[in-house]
């Protein structure tokens, strides 16, 4: 007997059940198909959809270059440079005897006149030696005297002897003694002599030495520098020491600039010229190129000349020694046609070839001094623009923007190409 008939079910009943079970299995399954394939058609339409949606709000190409517009306006060409702030006229006063300074009558910035006592040395022993050539003058005199009277005395025995001797009392020998006598006086007032000039010579040099011991100002001017104080000795053996150095005139300083060889052709005197300074920020000092030095400065290879700049400075703000920057005007333009610099420097990048090599490109003909050759844009869409070259005259420049010259039919708004964008490869997925 069959295990369902032991159960108690008929095997009809047991059939349908199974073939029911399948129907729903084979239904469910479709469901499960068709809903998948409901996700991947949603899915597909909406990258189809966003796609569609990059297409149509994709930003157009950016332009291939970048442009700047002919402008006019002033042009100045200048020369920079920097330099020491100095006086006009710099006196270093030293010592010309040596000594022991007993006073000191002047400090730094202190005001001085021509002929102010700045300082004294020990007279002493200057002194002494003037008393002593004094002494030795008087004495010197009193044997010119002596020797005169000799002369005098000799002479007028020889003349009596020569009467003698013409009214033959007189004996030759007699007459030749006294010119003898005569002659040699005579060469004692001659040594007298001498030796008096000769001691005032001494006395003078004796007497200026004390005064060299007494030290005046040279100039009118402010003290800048003292470099001795009471009580400190000085020598003066080999070299005057330098005891005080006197600025004549703050009011109007000087700027010794180095100007580098490849600016010097551009300087000449009565340019004007700024000058500025670290310890007043923003303020400019008005000046004038008053020299222009032929002699070089050679520093490790690097050749520079210098210049003189003028300077006013009524409120002596500027002091000696300051570092100073100069820039010295040269050339000017007014309401000129310029371009920028960085459109004379441009030149288009090559195109590339299908392995993305630069394509070789024939180099543009050299340009005649005072030209430059520019770039504008003749047309294209965006990102495939095309440009054309045109050569320019140029004058003066900046260092940002240069005249221009011969300009043609250019004017200002014109856009300059001044820079190539470089074209990158993007890559691109599907419909993206």
């Amino acid at each position: 007997m069959s295990e369902d008939a032991q159960n108690g079910t008929q095997p009809g009943v047991v059939t349908d059940a199974v073939r029911d079970l399948e129907k729903q299995l084979r239904a469910e399954g479709a469901r499960r198909w068709v809903r998948r394939l409901i996700v991947v058609g949603v899915i597909v339409a909406a990258v189809v959809g966003f796609a569609s949606y990059r297409r149509a709000t994709r930003p157009p190409p950016a332009p291939r270059f970048s442009t700047e517009a002919v402008e006019q306006r002033d042009i100045v060409e200048q020369v920079q440079s920097t330099g020491s702030v100095k006086p006009l006229t710099e006196v270093q006063v030293g010592a010309q005897v040596s000594g022991r300074i007993v006073k000191v009558h002047v400090d730094f910035n202190s005001k001085v006149k021509k002929g102010d006592l700045l300082a004294e040395i020990d007279p002493t022993l200057y002194g002494a030696q003037v008393s002593q050539s004094g002494a030795q003058l008087k004495a010197a005199e009193a044997s010119l005297k002596r020797a005169q009277a000799r002369l005098a005395t000799s002479k007028a025995s020889l003349k009596r002897l020569q009467g003698l001797k013409a009214e033959g009392i007189a004996s030759p020998a007699d007459v030749e003694q006294a010119q003898g006598e005569h002659d040699v006086a005579d060469a004692d007032v001659a040594a007298s002599s001498a030796q008096i000039s000769q001691i005032r010579a001494q006395l003078s040099g004796a007497r200026t030495t004390l005064a060299y011991a007494r030290i005046f100002s040279p100039i009118d001017g402010i003290v800048v520098n003292r470099a001795v104080d009471s009580g400190q000795t000085v020598a003066a053996s080999f070299a005057a020491p330098v005891l005080f150095v006197i600025a004549q005139d703050l009011s109007k300083m000087q700027v010794l600039a180095e100007i580098d060889e490849a600016d010097v052709g551009k300087i000449a005197e009565q340019m004007k010229a700024e000058v500025v300074v670290d310890a007043f920020v923003g303020e400019k000092f008005q000046g004038t190129v008053t020299q222009v030095r032929f002699s070089p400065n050679n520093v490790q290879g690097v050749v520079t000349y210098s210049a003189v700049i003028e300077v006013s400075n009524p409120e002596l703000k500027l002091r000696p020694g300051m570092t100073a920057t100069v820039t010295i005007k040269t050339r000017e333009a007014k309401s000129s046609l310029a371009v920028r610099n960085a459109a004379l420097r441009f030149r288009p990048l090559p195109e590339k070839d299908e392995d993305g090599k630069p394509k070789p490109v024939k180099p543009p003909p050299p340009l005649d001094p005072g030209k430059g050759r520019i770039y504008l844009v003749a047309g294209g869409a965006p990102g495939s623009e095309t440009l054309e070259d045109r050569v320019v005259g140029v004058g003066i420049t900046d260092g940002v923007w240069t005249e221009l010259k011969d300009a043609g039919d250019l004017a200002a708004g014109r856009p300059i190409v001044v820079e190539q964008r470089e074209e990158k490869k993007q890559k691109r997925f599907g419909m993206f």
